[in-house]
């Protein structure tokens, strides 16, 4: 039976989040960031209960302005939630209808400022914690929810050749037990120790370099990012690669990141040439599994392109990212060539559902890959590891832990229920409680939760306003 809701109310608090380690992605590099939290309450069967989620508010990803500051980018993503909470409260119905109407509303209708990743993420955050607040009222896990298709969801009703799929029929089965680590290696990042510097080094005992974070955590799955400039970007690449078969890693699977920042695909071709004529580079094109978001997302759905993605394409498989922000992006983007769709959390469940429908019934080799570098513990990380179970994802994008300073992104008390909640997650290193990581994966057992992905309690109270939260963010 399809859960019926009535929302009662939507709030959000958020904290500041220093990173233990620069961060360039693109052209940007992150050194904080606030984790905005929602919480819903709502009457779920008559019964009252609350649900939460939360998210690291990115600057530079969700819009890539360069007139306006990374400041602007946070306000502009917490000015998203507000929007989201008024077009949630007071609704009633199922969680797909109530998400359905709140996102046209806030993406297209009055609450829209054409922005469609910005306008979404808030729609997106409150989607999470409606549906937390529906597996906690019924007692059951994200998953259990899906395969007893709770949620009242039918694709069909956001793409027309898809009618009839509902979620009983996305889930992987058998659950997958554990994903494999795939470590984002950024623009800034020290490949070896002796590039580490003291400042870096720092006190807490946690890798810096490649090197390091390969010995440590047996990694074999990187994702390696690329800054649109071919010569560059292959000096880079083929660096890594040698540090990679220097550590012994047999057979490593790659993905490539240009963010946005090719402009065209024939600086694309190029930077491939440049990796085929090197003998590092072939190393990172025998294991390369597909290149991710390589032309600006105002081009990728350009027809225009069509020639060009499909010839980039008979080379490496290409994904879209940053592309894909209305609910047909992924269906146009096969059309011109492209055949693998991010999935994230921060752009919603329902709509990662719809593109898991489609990929089914596309076939022709149309995929779902898990990226999002900056889920940080606890909400973010565990609801998308939720999200990463139920689609039985082989490997994720994770890397939260590597930059930020373990669980000390959250209030202590909400740290300590993690690693009792959660001790399969989460592990003591020293005075700190860090992401376990063995032999390159994380367990995925948190989808077993009651709730969505997460059975620690949350500190509400241990965080600020959103008003007080955006006065100390630097301008």
């Amino acid at each position: 039976m399809e859960a019926e809701l009535e929302i009662q109310s939507v709030e959000f608090v958020a904290s500041r989040c220093r990173t233990r380690l620069p961060f360039r992605f693109g052209r940007v590099t992150l050194t904080e960031a606030p984790v905005i939290v929602a919480r819903l309450r709502a009457r779920v069967h008559g019964a009252q209960c609350e649900g939460m989620a939360g998210d690291l508010c990115v600057p530079k990803w969700f819009e890539k302005d360069p007139s306006k500051s990374s400041r602007d980018d946070v306000l502009a993503l917490f000015a998203s939630a507000r929007r989201a909470g008024r077009a949630f409260e007071a609704a009633r119905g199922t969680p797909f209808t109530i998400w359905r109407a709140a996102h046209q509303r806030a993406t297209a209708g009055d609450l829209a400022t054409g922005i469609p990743l910005v306008d979404g993420f808030g729609v997106a955050l409150v989607e999470r914690a409606m549906i937390d607040v529906t597996c906690r009222a019924l007692g059951c896990s994200f998953r259990d929810l899906l395969l007893g298709d709770r949620l009242g969801f039918d694709a069909g009703e956001l793409l027309p050749e898809l009618r009839g799929r509902t979620t009983s029929g996305l889930v992987a089965d058998p659950a997958p037990p554990r994903v494999l680590v795939r470590h984002t290696v950024g623009g800034l990042d020290p490949l070896r120790r002796s590039e580490v510097s003291i400042e870096q080094r720092g006190e807490d005992g946690h890798p810096v370099a490649l090197e390091e974070d390969i010995d440590r955590f047996g990694l074999r799955a990187f994702k390696l990012k690329a800054g649109g400039e071919p010569e560059a970007d292959a000096t880079r690449l083929a660096a890594i690669a040698r540090v990679v078969a220097e550590q012994g890693v047999l057979e490593p699977l790659y993905t490539l990141d240009a963010n946005e920042s090719y402009h065209d695909a024939r600086q694309v071709e190029e930077l491939l040439d440049r990796l085929e004529a090197d003998p590092d580079g072939r190393a990172i094109l025998d294991g390369l599994a597909y290149l991710e978001q390589p032309l600006p997302r105002a081009r990728t759905l350009d027809p225009e392109t069509a020639a060009a993605v499909h010839a980039l394409a008979r080379r490496v498989p290409l994904l879209i990212d940053e592309a894909d922000d209305t609910i047909d992006a992924f269906a146009r983007a096969l059309e011109l060539g492209y055949r693998g769709v991010s999935v994230k959390n921060c752009k919603g469940v329902f709509r990662a559902l719809a593109n898991r429908a489609l990929c089914l019934a596309h076939g022709d080799g149309a995929f779902q890959t898990s990226e999002d570098l900056t889920n940080l513990p606890v909400l973010p990380l565990q609801q998308d590891l939720a999200t990463v179970a139920a689609l039985g994802l082989p490997h994720s994008e994770r890397n939260g832990h590597h930059f930020f300073p373990g669980l000390d992104v959250v209030p202590a008390a909400e740290a300590e229920s993690a690693l009792a909640h959660h001790p399969d997650l989460y592990t003591r290193q020293g005075d700190r409680t860090v992401l376990r990581i063995e032999h390159g994966a994380i367990s995925l057992a948190c989808q077993a939760a009651k709730g969505y992905g997460y059975e620690a309690r949350i500190d509400w109270s241990a965080r600020s306003t959103l008003d007080a939260v955006a006065g100390d963010i630097p301008a």
